[in-house]
């Protein structure tokens, strides 16, 4: 008689092993935080100490997650590396305002308890932390039977940064200021339903092609150490983190009122992934509309200070003047074509 009775186990939701999940995460989570100033991994809420280095602090917050690009992750059988996309997709957008990276949480759903596939995961998570200098201090794992089909879940992240009032970006734009390019190391997490329907269509196996197996998978960028030294220096006038709306779109977000950014398409430099998805048949005003196109960041600066920026960063990724600021209605207006 028992054995017939309900269960959570029986209606598809281990809590067993969601517990031992859990542990992992915080056994793995205290590896990475030397300073015991976050505490409470598994308990109802992440506590942590204030700064107290910051004289009148603002707390900047972004929630985000990687889209499609998990289907790549599940085709490819490749799940660590997708955490450091969440990380990245969440803490570029917190150093936009100048802010410095404190703390992430990550939600992951999925229809069954994967224990492999959920540890990988998290230390895509742990290691785009330790990248961006903050701490993974907790989150969610919501096992969803009827919700995803077999195989399927979704991650979403949500981080906290600070940053001192007095330096909060992007109020301080100017005529006359360059806009500069920072490379982007590919795709990063955006457009991947377009990408995908590019493979369908041209009947693509994406295990058998190294080149896009490789360039599919690649986890984003992560551009906070070099944009904080940056901030620190005082010689950034804004920037932007160019994700899904491209270019244009991302950065009309940071012009000021009655100023414009004018950019010149032929100083863009693009990776070969962008060059074969334009072959592979897409419009060029959907490639700028959908992708990165090589363009992962944007700084706006001081003309005179274009050399000390560039010494901040790597041989891959040097910044590159693309335009400027002038005076205008029309916030952004592009010239020139992208050499494909």
């Amino acid at each position: 008689m028992n054995s017939k009775k309900l269960t959570y186990t029986k209606s598809g939701v281990n809590i067993k092993k969601a517990d031992k999940f859990v542990k992992f995460i915080s056994s793995i989570s205290k590896k990475t935080d030397k300073s015991g100033n976050f505490k409470n991994i598994g308990g109802f809420g992440a506590m942590s100490n204030i700064p107290n280095n910051l004289r009148n602090p603002l707390i900047v917050t972004s929630t985000d997650g990687v889209g499609t690009k998990i289907e790549i992750a599940n085709e490819l059988k490749k799940f660590n590396t997708i955490g450091i996309d969440l990380v990245a997709m969440c803490v570029n957008d917190l150093i936009v305002q100048g802010a410095k990276p404190y703390l992430f949480l990550d939600y992951i759903s999925i229809n069954k308890i994967d224990l492999r596939k959920l540890k990988n995961i998290i230390k895509g998570i742990i290691k785009g932390c330790k990248l961006a200098n903050c701490k993974l201090v907790g989150g969610e794992t919501a096992e969803m039977p009827g919700t995803y089909a077999k195989g399927k879940f979704d991650i979403a992240g949500f981080s906290v940064g600070l940053v001192e009032k007095r330096k909060v970006l992007n109020l301080n734009i100017k005529k006359n200021d360059i806009i500069l390019a920072i490379p982007s190391n590919g795709l990063h997490s955006n457009g991947y339903s377009l990408v995908r329907e590019v493979l369908k269509k041209k009947k693509i196996n994406l295990s058998k092609n190294k080149f896009l197996k490789r360039e599919l998978i690649k986890p984003t960028k992560i551009y906070v150490n070099e944009v904080l030294n940056l901030v620190k220096k005082n010689i950034l006038k804004g920037c932007a983190n160019i994700t899904g709306g491209g270019l244009e779109d991302n950065i009309e977000r940071v012009i000021p009122n009655n100023l414009c950014a004018e950019i010149n398409l032929d100083n863009i430099r693009i990776q070969k992934i962008f060059t074969w998805l334009k072959n592979s048949g897409i419009a060029e005003n959907e490639m700028l509309k959908t992708f990165n196109c090589g363009v992962g960041f944007c700084l706006i600066i001081k003309k005179k200070n274009l050399e000390i920026v560039k010494k901040y960063f790597s041989k891959n990724f040097k910044p590159y003047i693309i335009g400027k600021i002038t005076k205008n209605s029309t916030k952004v207006k592009l010239s020139g074509k992208i050499k494909w």
